[in-house]
């Protein structure tokens, strides 16, 4: 059953778990460090006092003074921040049900999906798939998302003006941010340079799009850089979605943002192609994007069911870029949710929960579990410019998801089924919109 969390604007929630590497310790006393040998997570055991929706206190567990106040045991419960989920596709989500992937490939999503938008995609459409996307987020315990926004020719306005309009909406509730998705070679156009500007007038935007290997990638990464750089942008770019070992676009970013000295965040999506890689080309990239400075941010769901898919034939590769060698080098590693429920990937809830869970399955994340619950929150928030967001510390939001899980084992076996949410120190609604609410978008 989810915790009975105290209503009152000043309690304390006791005996709790938190992995340290969420813990901002700045400031606090020391706090013992649980370590398990067997188990191999690092969790430390707090009381917390919340007060007016903020952290008040953390305090080694056991210790908490909470004379009149009300309080709840969570019988070592582990309490994580909010989730940040720095990469999905909200304009895309949802469509499965009239336009589902006729094969489950690459190809197959990017043609089906191009079909839909020129069918589909007025605004009332993008509207309202997108909200119910940002409702299961945050009924999930998501407090911040980034999303990719298809922005050729007429569809940017009409899928911008549907982000600000939800952005306005959900200010109080989500943090938003929106990245326009073209092909680089749209930016060397006059229509590229509109579509930067209208970026540029969007609270929370982001200049993005496909990076792909081709004759003239150079200036056309010269030219998008360029465009960040004069309206003051942060880059996104989708890279290397391929098996193809020829694809090495990460390197051109790194690259270019370090002869252009580039002052903006640059992050960059999937680089599924370093897998099939030699050494010496992965580590002639890696090297450079640490020295760039670049956040990757890893979509394994979505790469693990469209990467090396033939039909009726087994997959032999993952897909799933190198996520502990980045991490090993000091490399700012993400984790995301990408689409759901679209030719993409058929699947997913927007659950940043689940992300973390997948990921650890799929990527051999968990022995030991290390740093790797920040990337679906501290490390996130910080690709995504929001430094101050997803950290349990003394001063900050309490911005909390509680399970009922007592370590990282419990929490990836069960997923969380009992989880419950606190924004500004109090429960929300968990309920998940239903499926039929987009029937008539959809039938």
């Amino acid at each position: 059953m989810p915790l009975q969390i105290p209503t009152a604007p000043h309690y304390w929630l006791l005996n709790a778990r938190v992995p340290v590497c969420l813990l901002d310790a700045e400031g606090l006393e020391p706090i013992e460090l649980l370590r398990s040998s067997a188990q191999r997570e690092d969790l430390v055991a707090v009381d917390v006092e919340i007060q007016a929706g903020r952290i008040q206190t953390l305090i080694a567990a056991g210790t908490a003074q909470t004379e009149a106040l009300p309080s709840v045991d969570l019988r070592q419960g582990l309490i994580w921040p909010c989730f940040v989920d720095a990469h999905t596709h909200l304009d895309k989500g949802h469509i499965w049900p009239r336009q589902p992937n006729p094969n489950g490939t690459f190809d197959s999503a990017l043609d089906v999906v191009r079909q839909d938008r020129e069918a589909h995609w007025q605004s009332e459409d993008v509207f309202r798939r997108m909200e119910f996307g940002l409702k299961c987020s945050y009924a999930h315990g998501t407090q911040a998302v980034r999303t990719h926004l298809d922005a050729f020719g007429p569809q940017a306005e009409i899928s911008f003006a549907a982000f600000r309009a939800l952005q306005a909406e959900w200010a109080e509730r989500l943090t938003l941010q929106a990245v326009c998705m073209v092909t680089l070679d749209y930016f060397c156009t006059p229509a590229g340079e509109r579509l930067a500007d209208l970026v540029a007038e969007t609270p929370g935007g982001v200049l993005g799009g496909v990076a792909f290997m081709n004759d003239d990638l150079a200036a056309q990464m010269d030219r998008t850089f360029a465009l960040a750089e004069e309206r003051g942008l942060d880059l996104d770019f989708h890279a290397d979605e391929s098996l193809n070992p020829e694809d090495i676009s990460l390197r051109y970013v790194a690259e270019t943002k370090l002869k252009l000295g580039f002052t903006g965040r640059v992050t960059c999506d999937h680089c599924c192609s370093l897998t099939v890689q030699s050494p010496e080309d992965v580590e002639k990239t890696l090297s450079a994007v640490k020295a760039a400075e670049v956040a990757i941010i890893s979509l394994p769901m979505c790469n693990l069911y469209l990467q090396d898919r033939q039909p009726g034939r087994m997959p032999r590769y993952r897909g799933v870029t190198l996520l502990p060698e980045m991490q090993q080098r000091g490399i700012p590693t993400v984790l995301a949710s990408d689409n759901c429920r679209d030719p993409f990937y058929a699947y997913g809830d927007h659950d940043g929960l689940e992300v973390f869970v997948e990921s650890v399955r799929i990527g051999q994340l968990d022995r030991p579990y290390g740093t790797w619950p920040s990337a679906v929150t501290t490390t996130a928030a910080e690709a995504m410019g929001l430094p101050d967001m997803a950290r349990i510390a003394v001063g900050q939001p309490a911005n909390l998801v509680c399970f009922t899980e007592r370590t990282l084992n419990e929490l990836v076996a069960r997923r969380g089924r009992d989880r419950t949410v606190l924004r500004h120190g109090q429960p929300i609604e968990m309920t998940l919109p239903a499926y039929a609410e987009l029937d008539d978008l959809l039938v």
